[in-house]
């Protein structure tokens, strides 16, 4: 006979698992807007050029239809989890609510990269609707990440635990960290639509009386990733101060990546804002994500 303890660890696990095989489908999600290969499959959804499987597929297309693939695994995964979840929690246990919403968000996810195809949002289109829409894709993929972290952390306990009363400021600074989050979406988008030959042209291109939207809103996300970064920054000494051990741990963990996400973001604009230190950048960020969320949670948790 299985045991309750084990059983829900065992899930909690997988439940990290599910999590991390996300963020991985996130990442491939910008590698393909990086490299201009969000058309790779036309602009047909769910097939690719007409195809369940492309044959003889170029590059943009290996590229395209594996984020395809990979997403679809990722809902399949996630649906189980949700399953599980519901057969192995009594009624009104928070694992069960979160992973349910976790498919429901991932579901929203899959159609907003469908629109992304449909609509034409992709490779060189630079309108402002782009940008939009992006913003709205990011603030989902954030949501349905921290839903995920949610159904984990509820996860790990048999008995269904009351929803931590966090401090003020940790709660405030999750949408802060979704607004820079959004800021850097959208200049990564600029970064790939209007590379820079340096760093001073980069800086006449945004200032340029003739710049587009995309270009203007680049220069803004280092002003916001640094007031972002000194919110952030409180909230984690906010955790440090907490009379839990795990939620201590945890606001040194939010503080380190914010440093590290500041030192990216400079690089980053140094390298010119190369493919891989653009993936780097987003891993990051939604590690960041991640360990806010469960900082909040652990500051906020009942002794």
């Amino acid at each position: 006979m299985s045991h309750p303890v084990a059983d829900t660890r065992r899930f909690s696990r997988v439940a990290w698992g599910v999590l991390a095989y996300n963020m991985l489908v996130v990442l491939w999600g910008a590698f393909v807007r990086a490299t201009g290969s969000g058309a790779g499959c036309g602009n047909r959804w769910p097939l690719c050029n007409g195809a369940m499987v492309p044959r003889a597929p170029r590059i943009e297309t290996v590229i395209e239809f594996t984020h395809r693939a990979t997403s679809g695994l990722a809902l399949v995964g996630v649906a189980a989890l949700c399953l599980w979840a519901y057969r192995l929690f009594p009624r009104g246990h928070r694992a069960r609510t979160c992973a349910a919403l976790s498919v429901v968000f991932l579901i929203v996810e899959a159609l907003l990269g469908a629109g992304l195809v449909l609509l034409q949002y992709v490779e060189h289109n630079a309108s402002a609707g782009r940008a939009a829409y992006l913003s709205a894709h990011l603030v989902n993929t954030q949501i349905l990440l921290a839903m995920l972290t949610l159904t984990a952390w509820f996860g790990c306990d048999p008995v269904a635990r009351p929803w931590p009363r966090a401090p003020k400021l940790l709660v405030a600074a999750l949408p802060v960290a979704i607004v820079v989050a959004v800021s850097g979406a959208i200049a990564a988008l600029g970064d790939t639509l209007y590379p820079a030959a340096s760093v001073a042209a980069g800086m006449r291109q945004e200032f340029s009386q003739t710049a587009s939207v995309l270009l203007r809103l680049r220069a803004v996300h280092p002003v916001l990733a640094v007031v972002g970064a000194i919110i952030l920054l409180a909230a984690a000494m906010t955790a440090m101060r907490s009379t839990r051990a795990s939620a201590v741990r945890m606001g040194v963990v939010v503080a380190a990546l914010v440093f590290l996400q500041l030192a990216a973001g400079a690089v980053n604009i140094v390298l010119l804002a190369p493919v891989w230190m653009q993936i780097l950048h987003l891993l990051l960020a939604d590690l960041l994500w991640v360990a806010l969320v469960v900082t909040t949670l652990e500051a906020g948790r009942e002794l």
